[in-house]
């Protein structure tokens, strides 16, 4: 979901993000639900026709779509094993669907788009949440994502560079260190803005 937004002037671009997650969690359910091939194939078509709608390079779907197929190569065997190839044929589409539809909405719907939107889907709750808070809290989620791999890819680098590779030491230590030191930081940014308590 880190940064994968695809810029594009497409029906599903332009939608706002708090339809598309209605959509998306309505539409995932429904998949969960399905007891039948036949409703599982039309539903691969239509999210075949959405993918289309949304105008995507094939190669960055095919990015945000590839890791699920590992851990099937492996889930796939053994729901054969202890439920039938139907059963294993229908745990494998509705995973490849549930992310081919999460991939959809990431790479249509801007951070920025889904951090509001889910500020106004708890807005009629603020007597009890802080939505912009929560706001707040999923933004730094979101941006610390992407910042601690680039500091574990920085250590490996440093640590191939000394010939470390092996040590596990090596690399966690570093690692916690500079995500300890980022996170003190992070604190200090926030404390100077008033966000301290």
């Amino acid at each position: 979901m880190i940064g994968v937004f695809h810029p594009g002037r497409s029906l599903l671009h332009r939608a706002p993000a708090l339809l598309k997650l209605g959509l998306l969690a309505a539409f995932v359910t429904a998949v969960a639900l399905q007891g039948s091939l036949m409703a599982l194939a039309v539903a691969s078509v239509l999210v075949m026709v959405l993918f289309l709608i949304a105008w995507l390079p094939l190669r960055l779907v095919w990015q945000q779509v590839v890791p699920i197929l590992w851990l099937l190569a492996f889930a796939v065997p053994v729901q054969v094993v202890f439920g039938g190839w139907e059963a294993a044929a229908m745990m494998a589409v509705r995973l490849v669907l549930a992310v081919a539809l999460a991939a959809l909405y990431t790479l249509t719907t801007p951070v920025s788009a889904t951090l509001d939107a889910m500020q106004a889907l708890l807005r009629p709750f603020r007597r009890w949440i802080d939505a912009d808070r929560v706001g707040l809290t999923l933004a730094l989620t979101i941006r610390c994502v992407p910042l601690l791999a680039e500091i574990v890819r920085e250590v490996l680098e440093a640590r191939k560079a000394r010939g470390a590779e092996g040590s596990i030491a090596a690399l966690a230590v570093p690692v916690i260190v500079r995500a300890l030191q980022t996170a003190e930081h992070l604190g200090d940014a926030l404390t100077a803005r008033g966000f301290d308590d």
